[in-house]
């Protein structure tokens, strides 16, 4: 009998960490159900997005493991997409650990461990950093580059 697992997230700035989830859900179900965060869910959570909701679902939807991807509009809709979609396994990532056990009633609920020293929150950190240089800086630091740039020719 098929199995189908459903998974959430926001999936700003997709990487391999992403894929991976993505593939892992893939060999444990036969129907990978990704329910991606609206914008307007991630406001009310205090969380800013870098690429709009329909730009973020339509690249989900591309990736070859996923089989439909819906909108996630609310923290409650978990309860009601798991009897919607008949889902057999619940399953997000380690970080969340025991926040969904109450879906054990309905389905499995599986917490897996993230993908090692990659994560959407510290690509943003690093983006912020590089964005804080002052422009007179980055400027000297390209002016280096060209020089060197020029002695190796």
């Amino acid at each position: 009998m098929a199995k189908t697992i459903i998974t959430y997230g926001t999936f700003d700035m997709f990487h391999v960490g992403h894929l991976n989830l993505l593939k892992r859900l893939n060999e444990m179900a036969d129907n990978v159900i990704v329910a991606v965060s609206t914008d307007e869910f991630n406001e009310g959570k205090g969380k800013k997005t870098l690429i709009p909701y329909d730009q973020r679902a339509s690249i989900v939807e591309s990736i070859k493991y996923v089989h439909k991807v819906i909108p996630e509009n609310s923290w409650e809709q978990k309860l009601s997409d798991v009897k919607e979609h008949d889902v057999d396994i619940f399953a997000i990532g380690n970080d969340w650990k025991g926040k969904f056990d109450f879906l054990s009633e309905l389905c499995e609920v599986v917490y897996l461990d993230r993908t090692k020293n990659i994560s959407t929150t510290d690509l943003k950190k690093s983006l912020t950093r590089f964005l804080s240089i002052p422009h007179k800086d980055l400027m000297k630091a390209f002016e280096a580059l060209e020089m060197l740039r020029r002695d190796l020719e």
